[in-house]
């Protein structure tokens, strides 16, 4: 690494270095933060705090499918199950599903957290 230093009342103060130099610094430096995040997030997988999705919710989701029919079915559940687990009717769920209903907050509030999601993950595409 060719650096210069530049002293200031004798002391080194500032280092001037190629721009190449610098980038591939920089490179290592974002590689040592991911790897940091990424470890961070394991460690909340393994604990139970973090969860993959997979690929086909995702894509079902950009699709612009009903984010509760499609959580709904990852998870497993039935209407009636995510009814009964939410503490709404069966019928609000398929209206929510089906789009009759865009939902309260506070209904979509309590099917999220049924469903082990944000709020948002719901009420952005039920906002429209």
């Amino acid at each position: 690494m060719s650096v210069q230093t530049i002293e200031k009342n004798g002391k080194p103060e500032y280092v001037v270095l190629p721009w190449e130099e610098y980038q591939a610094m920089l490179a290592v430096l974002e590689d040592r933060a991911d790897a940091a995040l990424l470890a961070g997030f394991s460690e909340r997988l393994a604990r139970g705090e973090e969860e993959t999705i997979p690929a086909a919710v995702v894509d079902r989701l950009l699709a612009g499918e009903q984010p509760v029919r499609v959580w709904r079915e990852h998870r497993g559940m039935t209407q009636a199950q995510l009814a009964e687990a939410a503490g709404v009717t069966q019928s609000m769920v398929a209206m929510i599903e089906r789009g009759d209903r865009r939902g309260t907050v506070d209904t979509l509030t309590v099917v999220a957290r049924a469903l082990k999601v944000d709020l948002d993950d719901l009420a952005a595409v039920n906002a429209g």
